[in-house]
């Protein structure tokens, strides 16, 4: 019974409070001027893309056109010019898109920076108020601030018999 009171009275004791970081980042003109540049840059790329497999598509339907008259050395030459066309348009795709590409490195230094502004407001937040955490209810929960001190990890993996030094 004394164990029951208790671990309800430490619930009532921790503070939380719930945030909703789109939102919040919607509010920064920083922020919607920095997604501006990063949907522009998006765009070029894409643009980029698309004409590269534009290209391909052409090369594709001269080469199925012409291919009844072309000898099997130049068919064989075509077909490889197609595949390496084909490999160029898919790597500048992932080069461009793909993880940690171009526009990973772009959204990392613009985008990051005002994340991480939040981020220190967040924590500010936290501590000149006591919450223990704060939740972000942008993406589903998310805890973005847990009080340090909160943390049993190190009790867990003594639990474990782990080590953690």
């Amino acid at each position: 019974m004394l164990a029951v009171v208790a671990t309800g009275l430490s619930a009532v004791a921790q503070r939380y409070a719930i945030i909703d970081t789109r939102y919040i980042l919607e509010k920064m003109p920083e922020y919607t001027e920095a997604k501006k540049k990063l949907d522009a840059t998006a765009n070029m790329w894409q643009k980029e893309i698309d004409n590269k497999q534009a290209e391909l598509d052409k090369m594709y339907r001269d080469f199925e056109a012409e291919k009844v008259m072309l000898t099997p050395e130049l068919v064989k030459k075509r077909e490889d010019e197609l595949f390496n066309k084909e490999k160029e348009v898919r790597d500048l795709q992932k080069k461009r898109f793909g993880f940690e590409g171009d526009l990973f490195g772009e959204r990392q230094k613009l985008i990051k920076p005002i994340q991480d502004k939040v981020y220190t407001a967040v924590q500010k937040l936290a501590v000149a108020r006591s919450y223990d955490f704060i939740l972000d209810k942008s993406e589903g929960i998310t805890v973005i601030f847990a009080d340090p001190k909160l943390d049993k990890s190190e009790d867990v993996l003594r639990e474990l018999g782990i080590r953690s030094n």
